[in-house]
């Protein structure tokens, strides 16, 4: 009987498997050493996920592919410096793994590609498997002094029955209260389908409006994106996500992506480039920028106790 977990190399780098044999065959690729992105979701073989520059440009320039997870903030802040919780926050430090958009914003948390995530459990789970790691942010004192919040991060990896789960816990392990602002960015694809003919359901109802430089102004908006094909369609654009467990899918001519914001995810952004045959369906814990703006939406976790956060990904 094939094993349902595995180890290789990716691009030079030491890779985790988990496979399910059902519905035609799924399987996940996740680098601990490489920040526990995702960097390939294979189904009957073919390849689910936009891995744009690949997993060493990731490692190198931390230019984002696959499911890349983003923390202690998703997407760009507003500002190098800035109080939050009590405490400053300092960008600006030397030697952080900061990147900056085209504006120069810091954009995609300091976790991007990180070394230091410890491998709890890596095991088969019934016809899937399981794998379950951790990354202890006050371990690092270069990233504890410019975001000064002692905390522990976990995700535990799930493949089962064509799905494929990410739970996300965050402990707050100090004396200080830990703010909420991470995130995802699974970047999908319809292989052999021409982007134009990908049809999108994005069952999304209110949009927050942002300025020129991808901010949010404060400003909400009712929206209706129509499901059908993406066309020439591009976004780049923030919405309330729909209730938990509704579905934002991908669809093709013979399989259908749909991705769950099943637990803590109450925002989403959704980022079609033209220029790129990917289209990224983001689960976020807060709005882009609540770090730097505050507010009722950014959520605190007390000392000693734990947030998590689930969406799924499911092929049909």
């Amino acid at each position: 009987m094939r094993a349902m977990v595995g180890e290789r190399s990716e691009e030079g780098f030491a890779a985790l498997t988990l496979e399910s044999g059902a519905r035609g065959g799924l399987e996940a690729v996740f680098v601990p050493e490489a920040g526990m992105v995702c960097c390939s979701l294979r189904h009957r073989g073919e390849e689910l996920l936009g891995l744009r520059g690949g997993l060493r440009a990731y490692v190198e320039r931390r230019s984002t592919m696959g499911i890349p997870f983003l923390h202690p903030w998703a997407n760009r802040l507003g500002a190098d410096r800035f109080e939050v919780g009590g405490r400053q926050v300092d960008l600006t430090l030397p030697g952080l793994p900061l990147k900056r958009d085209a504006a120069g914003l810091p954009i995609h948390g300091l976790l991007g590609a990180a070394l230091g995530w410890q491998v709890e459990r890596h095991a088969e789970l019934g016809p899937g498997g399981v794998l379950a790691a951790s990354f202890d942010f006050a371990a690092f004192p270069h990233l504890l002094e410019a975001f000064p919040f002692p905390h522990l991060v976990g995700i535990e990896a799930t493949l089962f029955e064509g799905s494929l789960e990410i739970a996300t816990s965050l402990t707050a392990s100090g004396d200080v209260a830990v703010p909420v602002s991470f995130g995802f960015h699974p970047y999908l694809r319809l292989p052999g389908v021409p982007r134009a003919e990908w049809v999108l359901e994005a069952p999304v109802r209110e949009r927050l409006v942002l300025d020129g430089s991808g901010l949010p102004t404060g400003d909400r908006e009712p929206v209706a994106i129509e499901p059908g094909p993406l066309g020439a369609r591009t976004f780049d654009d923030a919405f309330l996500a729909p209730p938990p467990g509704t579905a934002l899918a991908l669809i093709g001519p013979d399989r259908r992506i749909e991705l769950r914001l099943d637990r803590g995810y109450p925002y989403t952004q959704i980022y079609a480039p033209p220029d790129d045959d990917t289209i990224a369906l983001e689960p976020m814990t807060a709005p882009t920028d609540a770090l730097v703006s505050g507010g009722p939406e950014l959520t605190f976790v007390p000392p000693g106790e734990t947030f998590t956060a689930t969406f799924s990904i499911s092929v049909l």
